[in-house]
């Protein structure tokens, strides 16, 4: 089987780009359309320097180190995969503790774009507010000891410091993580932890460097056996493969002052009007993810495809989508939203993926603040009870009572599994225990006609099992 190679001289690279969080998703995102672009000989002085803060980050650069930083990039057409070898980075950062390298390498004049992968939980959001939480522990410690940060966020604040008093332009700080206006987050979070040791220095970022908001969109699923396996089919020794979709999208707002790469060369848009963009994908796609990953776990459906390819889950995406989502995503410039769902249906059936429904659920009392509630608000306020969207709410309040429709225990999936867990139990009697997390739903536990629709969804799967709820809902 042919594996492609990077079409470039890679001793030719220099780095512009030092990127933190080497997983899955950027090596198969950012780090493809690089490759793409140097492959067209442009822009070979915007090679990527890899970095982390994570203990899994110096595994991942060792592995990487193994291979001179290149990485096996599979996309699963149901057509046939396609292997390749992607080149775009060209260093890892070693990875310390107290993030000595990784300051030093953000202070070199030539790193003008510093992005980010750390998860949508990774920016100190506090759910409640939906703003930067400054007591957040790891952030108070790093304002505590801003030589010694230990989030990325600290070593950030730490690198323009240098940079400020060097005389050296700011880099541009870019976050590829999935959450509306990441730009708009990520200052956040470099602007407040700043604020706390240094307010002058605080201003100055807020002033001077640059936070474009950017959409993200590629289906990457964790690697494992089945993964390295289909590296060795290809002739290739890789303990971190990454496998993929073919599809793959970046919208980008264009403010770099440090300059950028041409990615609209290789398919990137640059526009103004990313928000709405972002507001298709996280409504349509990750709501869309969100809505069928519970059913599928509570029924024992392990994989995403085998849940579209069940009716009962299917239907009940569907009319999810028809009725109570497209209908409150504003127009996106060039995209017509019903065919942006159906693409979107599309993609989740493409049984190469084999993406898990576990991996769906994962993290859901950081989702659905982000993916399913604002859809709530939003139909609640054009006058609509959005009871497919309530009953996922819901099947997420089931799988967190800890087990399936057959009794399996569910492992823990959520940071705050815990207390989740306990939640969930006492709302089976009390489905009013469940929505009056305020750090969730916030002020919808006020309102009585949300209530009741909730406490309905939620007694009838406990009382009539998953399957008929899915089915009351899909039959109207």
């Amino acid at each position: 089987m042919n594996v492609a190679h990077p079409r470039y001289d890679r001793a030719r690279l220099t780095p512009g780009i030092l990127h933190i969080g080497l997983g899955n998703f950027h090596r198969a995102h950012m780090a493809t359309y690089l490759d793409d672009l140097f492959a067209l000989g442009e822009d070979h002085d915007w090679a990527i320097l890899g970095a982390g803060v994570r203990r899994a980050d110096a595994r991942m650069r060792e592995a990487l180190a193994a291979q001179d930083w290149l990485s096996t990039v599979i996309e699963l057409d149901p057509q046939g995969r396609r292997a390749r070898r992607v080149g775009a980075m060209i260093g890892f950062v070693e990875v310390d503790p107290a993030n000595g390298p990784l300051i030093a390498a953000m202070r070199r004049p030539e790193i003008r774009i510093v992005s980010l992968t750390v998860t949508e939980g990774g920016y100190f959001i506090d759910p409640a507010t939906g703003r930067f939480d400054p007591a957040a522990p790891e952030i108070a410690a790093d304002a505590a000891a801003p030589d010694r940060p230990a989030t990325a966020f600290g070593a950030i604040v730490a690198a323009l410091a240098a940079r400020r008093a060097a005389g050296v332009p700011p880099f541009t700080l870019l976050s590829c993580d999935n959450l509306p206006g990441n730009g708009d987050v990520a200052r956040a979070a470099v602007v407040g932890l700043a604020r706390l040791s240094d307010p002058g220095l605080a201003d100055w970022i807020d002033t001077h460097v640059a936070f474009p908001n950017a959409m993200v969109d590629r289906i990457a699923p964790a690697t494992g056996p089945r993964e390295r396996a289909m590296a060795a089919a290809f002739g290739l020794d890789d303990p971190v493969p990454v496998t993929c979709e073919p599809f793959r999208q970046w919208v980008i707002e264009d403010r770099f002052p440090a300059g950028r790469p041409a990615l609209e060369k290789v398919g990137a848009i640059f526009t103004p009007r990313v928000h709405d963009f972002e507001t298709m994908k996280i409504r349509i796609l990750n709501g869309g993810h969100a809505a069928i990953g519970y059913p599928a776990e509570l029924l024992g459906i392990a994989h995403v495809h085998e849940a579209m390819a069940d009716g009962r889950i299917a239907a009940f995406l569907d009319k999810i989508e028809t009725d109570e989502i497209v209908p409150i995503v504003p127009p996106v410039p060039g995209h017509d939203l019903h065919d942006y769902k159906a693409l979107i249906l599309r993609r989740f059936a493409n049984p190469e993926i084999a993406d898990t429904a576990r991996r769906l659920c994962f993290d859901g009392s950081n989702r659905q603040p982000k993916f399913i509630i604002p859809s709530i608000r939003d139909n609640i306020a054009r006058g609509v009870m959005p009871a497919g969207l309530i009953l996922a709410s819901a099947l997420w309040c089931r799988y967190c009572e800890g087990s399936d429709s057959r009794g399996r225990t569910t492992p823990p999936n959520d940071p705050d599994w815990d207390m989740l867990t306990a939640t969930a139990r006492a709302a089976k009697q009390d489905p009013a225990r469940w929505i009056g997390m305020r750090a969730i739903y916030g002020d919808l536990s006020d309102d009585p006609a949300f209530v009741a629709a909730f406490e309905q969804a939620l007694h009838l799967v406990w009382n009539e099992g998953v399957a008929a709820a899915l089915a009351r809902y899909t039959e109207g």
